[in-house]
């Protein structure tokens, strides 16, 4: 067990939320000087840890707990009807995994994406660096699962695999592709990853209860948040 005591950690400035108007937000921050070992993020990972880009960070804010860390057993979850309907549209798919690396065709994916589903929020609008900064980082664990349909790119699930389970860090998808819920089958899929490889669950970052954007992450059962430091299933 890594001394998680003896780690550094800092504090931003508050600054405006991004999922709730009008709150002010602190984020914390693990020493970027500390090497990126799979090993402490999953510990961290306990504690309401997610990775973006080169950091590791959790919210610290003040005045407000609103955000909730969750994740799914991956043993436990059996899916609804409507899951399962999702996975028989996207029997066609087909899945490879691949190191983050920039291409063309990656990140016209993920240009189209935000600015079509995410133009009113702070990723807006996209560029090239934003895309590898954030997503493209030489890390062992870090995997991009491609979701083709045939030779098309349709979705890319950016994950990462700890011991403790699989982190979904990011997903984005063809938006014109609406009819194949493509967001929410790649959870499902990474789902149904973390069982195959054995491990115990997949982390989903953040739920907001007052946040509309994150209500699709209560449709998967048993979904467990931490709260008070402990993980409990919400009923």
């Amino acid at each position: 067990m890594t001394e998680l005591a003896r780690l550094k950690f800092y504090a931003t400035q508050p600054h405006a939320c991004s999922y709730l108007p009008g709150e002010q937000a602190t984020t914390l921050f693990l020493d970027p000087s500390q090497p990126m070992d799979a090993h402490v993020y999953a510990e961290l990972s306990e504690l309401g840890f997610r990775r973006s880009g080169d950091h590791l960070y959790r919210p610290h804010c003040q005045n407000c707990n609103a955000c909730t860390p969750a994740r799914i057993n991956a043993e436990r979850f059996r899916p609804n009807r409507q899951q399962r309907r999702i996975f028989k549209r996207n029997a066609d798919l087909r899945v490879r995994s691949a190191r983050p690396h920039f291409t063309e065709e990656y990140y016209a994916l993920y240009a189209h994406y935000i600015e079509q589903r995410h133009a009113d929020g702070d990723m807006y609008p996209p560029s090239r660096e934003q895309f590898q900064t954030f997503l493209v980082r030489n890390l062992s664990f870090a995997r991009f699962y491609e979701f083709r349909l045939g030779d098309r790119l349709v979705a890319i699930a950016v994950t990462d695999v700890l011991p403790n389970g699989l982190s979904a860090v990011y997903t984005f998808y063809d938006p014109d592709e609406e009819r194949r819920s493509l967001g929410r089958f790649a959870i499902l899929w990474q789902i149904d990853e973390a069982a195959r490889l054995g491990l115990a669950d997949l982390y989903l970052g953040y739920w907001i209860k007052n946040c509309r954007k994150m209500n699709y992450k209560t449709e998967y059962r048993p979904l467990e948040l931490l709260i008070n430091q402990r993980w409990v299933s919400l009923t």
